[in-house]
């Protein structure tokens, strides 16, 4: 491509795509691919329009941080709303969209979907997904919203319901010049994702050497959830170090970010500063409330307190204190979220590492169970499958622990993820030997994740 053609591309106007990520699964139990219809409708609507797709990354910052997310609605020339499952975000999105920008909005959702009174009223185009929630017709689909695209660009007319019912709503114009600084920012912040995923494929070193490169040393040019990306893929590479020099470098709204909070904590600990590490989660749970994701990075600081007191020796009473203290903050984030079955499994293999399992073991076992099939059904990611393989063999289920285990295999994207659960299966194996009870397949199956683990290794640095 000659130069001349890059420029032009980069010029075309932006669309903004306001939508859930991944498989989201809604009140009436059905499920949709978000991001198959991004790729097989929208993305090809927009480029068939020729313009340029944004997509929003309010499921990574938990939309803590709006700046982005705002300009994005106001400065972007056009705008894309799938409100299928009645996304909160979405409908927030959408209304602040109406509010700021009269016309250019086009709207779309899954055939069938129960619209809200007040945008019931709305154009929108309908698309249909089969039963794994991916779409049936998108080329069909991709055609009409390119058609509509095509017409606003051609002939402007209001689609907001506020500036098509009061002709007295102020319209006012974006100065050029905002929008082409924040088309740069944008440019720039993508280029540095790219940079980031690439290095991810390569290693703990490039991970490293990306996030220090000069070029990107003030984190004000990049926008917020490039930054978190930069946090998470650090983590992703066991980087906990960077990850605490990166924390002190971001801009103070992120470091107030309930996500980054966590992940600060998450780091701390892997760092073995506990008790730093115990204050910032606490201090997230008193200002939010408990919940599945704060109360499991607690609930694990407890835990590998719990094993360093074990392993130093220290009186039975502090063990089992730390023990009991990292089960009950487990089980206080699996109440806050049934739907996440992540601290439930914790709760619920720390109770078998117990002198006695308390009975409510019992009782939560088989709804942690079920939380986990639930989610397997609707995303089926490494986790689900890990922790019903995990569920399995606390009931001493070999068959069920084998398969889920081989299905777990197939889905692990990092290294840590297979060594996090060889740990809990060792512990457990562990347990039941010093009671007398010898479980030779739960060896086996450590076996396979530690050989599945080394295969993933990635290169070493030279």
């Amino acid at each position: 491509m000659k130069q001349g053609d890059e420029e032009f591309k980069a010029a075309r106007p932006l669309c903004f795509v306001l939508m859930p990520f991944g498989r989201k699964t809604d009140a009436a139990g059905r499920t949709t691919d978000f991001d198959a219809v991004y790729r097989e409708i929208i993305a090809p609507a927009v480029n068939a329009a020729e313009l340029d797709p944004i997509r929003a990354d309010e499921e990574k910052i938990g939309g803590a941080i709006h700046k982005p997310m705002f300009e994005r609605l106001m400065l972007c020339n056009y705008a894309i709303a799938d409100i299928t499952g009645a996304n909160p975000n979405v409908y927030y999105e959408l209304g602040i969209r109406h509010a700021m920008r009269p016309r250019s909005t086009v709207i779309l959702f899954a055939a069938g979907t129960i619209l809200p009174f007040d945008v019931a009223l709305l154009r929108g185009i309908p698309y249909r997904t089969n039963e794994q929630g991916v779409p049936s017709n998108p080329a069909a689909c991709a055609e009409a919203i390119a058609r509509q695209l095509g017409a606003a660009k051609e002939n402007p007319h209001d689609d907001s319901p506020l500036f098509q019912m009061l002709d007295y709503m102020p319209r006012h114009e974006v100065d050029h010049t905002k929008t082409d600084t924040f088309r740069d920012r944008f440019n720039y912040s993508k280029q540095f994702k790219d940079r980031l995923a690439n290095a991810l494929q390569q290693g703990e070193q490039a991970v490293k050497e990306t996030v220090a490169d000069p070029a990107f040393k003030n984190l004000h040019d990049l926008e917020s959830g490039v930054v978190v990306d930069m946090f998470l893929t650090l983590r992703d590479v066991k980087a906990h170090k960077e990850m605490i020099d990166l924390y002190q470098r971001m801009p103070e709204p992120l470091q107030r970010a309930r996500i980054v909070r966590e992940q600060y904590g998450f780091a701390l600990n892997r760092e073995g500063r506990a008790a730093e590490a115990t204050a910032v989660l606490k201090a997230v749970i008193e200002e939010f409330g408990p919940s599945s994701e704060t109360n499991g990075l607690l609930g694990r600081v407890y835990k590998d307190q719990w094993e360093a007191a074990k392993k130093s020796g220290a009186g039975a009473l502090q063990v089992r204190g730390l023990l009991k203290l990292a089960a009950e903050t487990y089980l206080a984030g699996f109440q806050a979220d049934w739907r996440d079955a992540y601290p439930g499994v914790n709760a619920v293999t720390l109770m078998e590492l117990m002198d006695t399992p308390p009975p409510i073991q019992a009782e939560i076992l088989p709804v942690v169970r079920f939380s986990a099939a639930q989610k397997a059904k609707a995303s089926g990611d490494y986790w689900d499958y890990a922790t019903l393989m995990e569920l399995a063999v606390l009931a001493r289920d070999e068959n069920g622990a084998i398969e889920q285990a081989e299905i777990a295999l197939t889905k692990a994207q990092f290294g840590w993820h297979l060594e996090t659960t060889e740990r809990q299966l060792r512990l457990i194996r562990e347990t039941r030997a010093a009671r007398g009870e010898q479980i030779p397949w739960i060896k086996d199956i450590e076996d396979a994740l530690a050989e599945k683990r080394a295969q993933m290794a990635p290169p070493k640095a030279s």
